[in-house]
């Protein structure tokens, strides 16, 4: 069998450290975000269409990952996803939207929880992926630079639009074009992921933070300010302060950014960087403002009135997590059917309303507003125009730039 040779990735993504709740009500009952480092990138209203200059092509053709389809015969669908990212029963012994999506066609669906990081998860299908073999897993979901790599290696398949037509009807403008899947040809959106300013309006004092220059600059905040280790959201942000795109930078704008935000380390105005675990700390009020993801706030702000977030001026990043079919899946046709069945606006819903990230799927303010009304009117999960015309994508990197990068971010955060 013929070997192709994966893409590798660079020794600070490896020790990237991976962000957990800390504990209390959303450890037990929301998804833990266990991530490695990598944002990626997401259109977002007026951003327009992004072009797929930049992706080499990929090292297997669709017609090569593709594998005899048993789903008329086998009544299965294998599913790995994140932690706690689809809805569970009160008692937590059931997920009522696989049960009733078994009820409709048929297919059981094998759902595990196996995805703790983008890093380690490659790590477990990459052999498989590399030698053309079946990975045993008919459905992923994993966050866009590692949905874009695989694409680019080959290694995802074409998904057959005939099979997904409600989710091509009801995928929301703005998800429709990221630079890695052009036009969704192998990949539609489970989630969005904005990162924005949070911060305790307690321990400011009553005073707002909006911007990433409060955050690196007022002495007020000194020692209690938190920024992210993921390098593509706190670079992102920065850039964005100092009047940069993200979507088209330089090396010496990038080289700008982590030598403005070496100065708030020097100075001791950062504290640290962290994962989720600024969740405590943002809540007891030891991290005075920081860059947060907007999913931990929603939980956040239903037990503490006094966490507010600000969308800066200068725009927010975005990022998603996505579902692919991966080469040589037994059941390609029973996934598809699970992508469209979950495009629905009901099931979308409670979905939306379990994780609290952004929603992709048109259509479904009215469905949501039965489950919870604040929800619905909640722009974290719903963005309102406000909220989309400010929501930007890091571009996409060249595997020598994100090497580079990656090495610089690693050096800044002590990683």
């Amino acid at each position: 069998m013929e070997q192709y040779e994966p893409e590798t990735l660079s020794a600070p993504q490896l020790s990237a450290i991976r962000r957990s709740m800390a504990g209390g009500r959303m450890a037990m009952s929301r998804r833990s975000l266990l991530r490695a480092t990598g944002g990626g990138a997401l259109a977002l209203g007026g951003l327009g269409a992004l072009s797929a200059c930049g992706i080499p092509p990929a090292g297997r053709t669709a017609e090569a990952g593709a594998a005899d389809d048993h789903s008329d015969e086998e009544k299965l669908l294998t599913f790995s996803n994140w932690t706690e990212y689809i809805d569970v029963s009160d008692d937590n012994k059931r997920r009522p939207t696989l049960e009733q999506f078994k009820r409709r066609t048929g297919v059981t669906v094998k759902y595990t929880e196996d995805i703790n990081d983008n890093v380690e998860f490659f790590g477990k299908i990459k052999p498989q992926l590399a030698n053309g073999q079946d990975t045993g897993r008919d459905l992923i979901c994993v966050t866009d630079w590692l949905a874009g790599r695989m694409i680019r290696l080959g290694w995802m398949q074409k998904l057959d639009q005939s099979n997904v037509p409600t989710a091509y009807a009801n995928l929301a403008e703005g998800f429709r074009s990221p630079d890695w899947d052009p036009v969704r040809a192998h990949s539609y959106a489970w989630t969005g992921i904005p990162a924005v300013i949070a911060y305790n309006e307690k321990a400011t004092g009553g005073r707002k933070v909006t911007s990433v220059s409060q955050l690196l600059e007022d002495p007020r905040l000194k020692g209690r300010v938190g920024m992210l280790t993921e390098m593509r959201d706190t670079v992102g942000l920065t850039l964005l302060d100092m009047g940069k795109k993200p979507e088209d930078f330089t090396a010496d704008t990038f080289d700008a950014a982590i030598a403005r935000l070496q100065k708030g380390v020097d100075r001791k105005q950062i504290r640290r960087f962290t994962g989720n675990d600024y969740i405590d700390d943002l809540n007891k009020g030891d991290i005075a403002a920081c860059i947060a993801w907007a999913g931990d706030l929603v939980q956040l702000q239903a037990d503490n009135p006094a966490i507010r977030f600000a969308l800066p001026d200068s725009g927010f990043m975005m990022s998603t997590d996505n579902l692919l079919i991966p080469n040589k899946a037994r059941h390609k046709r029973n996934a598809e059917r699970f992508i469209d069945y979950v495009y629905e606006p009901k099931v979308a819903a409670k979905i939306a309303a379990y994780i609290n990230y952004v929603c992709p799927v048109d259509g479904v303010r009215e469905e949501l507003v039965k489950i919870d009304k604040d929800l619905a009117t909640n722009p974290l999960i719903l963005p309102d125009e406000e909220f989309t015309a400010k929501a930007h994508e890091f571009r996409l990197l060249s595997a020598t730039e994100e090497t580079a990068f990656e090495e610089k971010f690693a050096k800044l955060i002590g990683a």
